[in-house]
């Protein structure tokens, strides 16, 4: 349903991405996973027609996106990360505006409100205004927008940022169901936690590049294995025979198939009073991406940049 490959963006001498290959099939949901500023917004806002590419093929449903945008844009359903409402007017108006921009008319439009607002716990909003909702609440009549029309494809643009647990799971469940009725999803996100929610395979953006594509057990496998990092008081000392690396200034980090091994192995040969504390980060998500980037994921967000602002974006942009 979606094919992209080669796709170049650059803004100036900043490079947001670099090539980058991604296939989302029908009933697929493919979490493109990665920090703030690893160019996930502008991938997806590029698809959607809101920026143009430098080089590359988008297609979305065998169409070219790239010249063909007011063609696709019929096909997808889109929730960027800022929330896009008329504040003046009520949910529901909100709802059945952009239904029927998106092809949807009359008796259907009204049964869709009504099942986009049960799926998302907003049928007592529905004739409330927009603009006097909770942020949590906004998240989530923003986020069902996207979905009115049944998009082929949905792709959500960190959907849940900022939003309450509840709204969460909301939203994970109707992408889920989504899916299960044949759209393809592209789910971008930097919550972790999320994509154990999702039956989903994971694409890892990073610094521009897709650099791992698989299912949850598959990168696990293919990239992880357990790390112990040693926190010292002051510089930490050298270990012998172990290929330790060090971070953060006081931290050894090493690689360790037997963490418990490592340890009692290690530890009656620091210096006396030396340790500040250990920790064992054992396979999952987070250390495939420590093992592809050689960086923690928390560190990667925490540094991450917030991307280039939408080239003439701005409210009414969450459906096409």
């Amino acid at each position: 349903m979606l094919h992209i490959e080669g796709l170049r963006k650059s803004y100036g001498e900043q490079q947001a991405l670099l090539g980058v290959d991604l296939d989302v099939s029908e009933g697929e949901i493919v979490a493109l996973l990665g920090p703030n500023g690893a160019g996930k917004t502008t991938l997806v806002s590029i698809v959607a027609g809101l920026r143009k590419a430098d080089g590359g093929v988008v297609e979305v449903g065998g169409v070219d996106a790239l010249s063909r945008s007011r063609e696709v844009r019929r096909m997808l359903g889109l929730a960027p990360q800022d929330t896009g409402l008329y504040p003046v007017v009520s949910v529901r108006q909100n709802l059945r505006l952009f239904g029927e921009l998106s092809g949807v008319r009359r008796s259907a439009l009204r049964q869709r409100v009504d099942e986009v607002a049960q799926a998302l716990a907003i049928t007592d909003l529905l004739d409330r205004q927009a603009g006097k909702l909770s942020g949590g609440q906004k998240r989530r009549v923003h986020t069902a927008i996207a979905f009115m029309h049944r998009p082929r494809l949905l792709m959500l643009d960190e959907a849940t940022t900022g939003a309450d647990v509840e709204t969460r799971g909301h939203i994970l469940d109707l992408v889920q169901r989504l899916a299960e009725q044949g759209s393809a999803v592209l789910y971008s996100t930097h919550y972790l936690a999320e994509i154990s929610s999702l039956p989903a395979t994971v694409a890892i953006l990073d610094r521009g590049r897709v650099i791992a594509r698989g299912g949850v057990a598959e990168l696990v496998s293919a990239h992880a294995e357990p790390v112990v990092e040693l926190a010292f008081h002051g510089d930490p000392p050298v270990l012998a025979d172990l290929a330790a690396e060090r971070v953060d200034g006081d931290r050894l980090r090493v690689r360790a198939p037997d963490p418990a091994a490592l340890l009692v192995a290690v530890l009656p040969t620091l210096p006396p009073g030396s340790l500040a504390g250990v920790e064992i980060v054992r396979p999952d998500l987070e250390s495939v991406y420590l093992a592809l980037t050689g960086r923690r994921y928390q560190e990667a967000d925490a540094a991450g940049a917030r991307e280039p602002a939408d080239e003439g974006g701005g409210a009414g942009v969450s459906a096409s």
